[in-house]
């Protein structure tokens, strides 16, 4: 059996990596960021210190990354896999990279009397774990023989797609329509939730006519669960779409909708998204129509939301979903000291601003409840500032209710472009006041 060498551990490469071990070939493996591969040695791989490690060690390299930049770290930089490549050895790139970059790879690694492929893979996280990810070659035909069963070891299809870099071309095309796809479903969604259509009525549509898709397929239940825990991140997608955009103003052909689609993930990354799924696309859309999609609760939304963020926010996460549990079952009521700037329009154009003393009472659904001596009217613009030890920006908002409460008033604050991370921030720090008065 050859002996394989394997970078790049992350969500996709972990799993790959595994399938080979299981298939009994002899792995060692790299990860740039250190403690990636306990797992994969505890199934029988050994590990190596650098790029450079691996080609000693191997006859076949994959390689499994996430961007133009770390790939050139791992193959030019110190230490790198062109500095000590072998002759013979045979790298397979399975990243997500410009066809340009697959190229000059190509070029590199024959003049190191090597054989490269580029060979990026479509299928996520599930099929990577399953081994059933389909393989888009590009490269030498009599290369791809020679490695075929490494390849089928980790996927259930391979697919050459021509010479050098057209395995990068094609995957760009492909994760363009993906891209596309998604943000189309998501789109449609939003007009049925607008509508008063149940989603997982018109969810079962989606995939019962002429809607339907793969995407839809593998979505729906991430939809309706509110589960956006990561087969394919926010972040990933966008940047395969930027450099879909790129290769197409090389190539000279017009993409509008992926440049409009291109804007969308931007968006949803820029609010905070890019590290969950890229269904999370949901959540701008929600902002933007006042309504959930799926029909949940903020409170559920939130919680669920927080449930799927990465391992570095797991105590933020365990905080928030405590109170979301509590505070469905009480109605529980804190007072944090705020200040409040209200705004009243004087005439066309022009507006004046006061600050005035006030208390955060509770967090509802919808907002805030806000008691306060002075009188507000509905439909009042006011910008609220939390206490310094919050760590919150000011956030905006509209008085919708207002309700006498002993010598002063309870006002319902309607809160306007929240992201759901501050949202989780916000109750995070409003649960500890509860603990700390507990």
């Amino acid at each position: 059996m050859f002996k394989i060498g394997f970078i790049g551990l992350g969500v996709m490469g972990e799993p790959m990596a595994a399938n080979l071990l299981r298939k009994g070939y002899p792995v060692t493996v790299y990860n740039r960021t250190p403690g990636k591969a306990a797992k994969l040695v505890e199934l029988g791989a050994d590990e190596a210190q650098t790029p450079a490690a691996i080609a000693r060690a191997s006859e076949i390299v994959i390689t499994m990354i996430s961007n133009d930049d770390s790939i050139r770290e791992v193959y030019y930089g110190e230490n790198g896999l062109l500095g000590a490549l072998m002759p013979g050895t045979v790298i397979i790139d399975s990243s997500t990279i410009s066809p340009a970059l697959s190229r000059q790879l190509h070029q590199d690694i024959a003049g190191k009397f090597g054989d490269f492929l580029d060979a990026p893979v479509t299928g996520s996280k599930p099929a990577a774990e399953s081994g059933t990810l389909t393989f888009m070659v590009g490269g030498d035909i009599q290369v791809l023989h020679k490695v075929k069963d490494v390849i089928q070891a980790m996927g259930r299809k391979i697919i050459p797609m021509g010479p050098g870099g057209s395995g990068s071309t094609a995957k760009l095309a492909h994760n363009t329509v993906v891209g596309i796809n998604v943000a189309g479903l998501v789109e449609g969604m939003a007009i049925a939730a607008s509508g008063g259509i149940d989603a997982k009525s018109f969810l079962e549509l989606v995939q019962s006519g002429g809607a339907a898709s793969k995407m839809a397929e593998l979505k729906t239940p991430k939809f309706l669960e509110r589960d956006f825990s990561v087969q394919f991140s926010l972040a990933l997608m966008l940047k395969d779409l930027r450099l879909a955009s790129q290769m197409s103003d090389e190539l000279k052909t017009p993409t509008p909708i992926l440049e409009t689609v291109k804007s969308l993930y931007q968006i949803g990354d820029s609010m905070g998204f890019g590290d969950f799924d890229l269904s999370a696309l949901a959540h701008s859309y929600e902002q933007w129509i006042n309504k959930r999609i799926t029909n949940y609760s903020d409170a559920e939304d939130f919680t669920a939301a927080a449930s799927a963020e990465p391992a570095a926010a797991t105590d933020q996460k365990t905080s928030s979903a405590k109170f979301g549990d509590r505070r469905r079952s009480e109605r529980l009521a804190i007072n944090v000291p705020l200040k409040m700037s209200v705004y009243q329009w004087e005439q066309e154009g022009n507006f004046t601003g006061q600050l005035i003393d006030c208390t955060l009472r509770d967090l509802s659904d919808s907002g805030l409840q806000i008691i306060s001596n002075a009188p507000l009217e509905r439909d009042m613009f006011v910008v609220i500032y939390f206490p310094q030890d919050a760590a919150l920006p000011p956030v905006t908002g509209r008085i919708i209710r207002i309700e006498p409460s002993g010598d002063g008033f309870r006002y319902g604050c309607m809160l306007a472009g929240l992201a759901p991370y501050q949202r989780l921030q916000l109750e995070d720090y409003i649960n500890k006041q509860i603990i700390t008065a507990d």
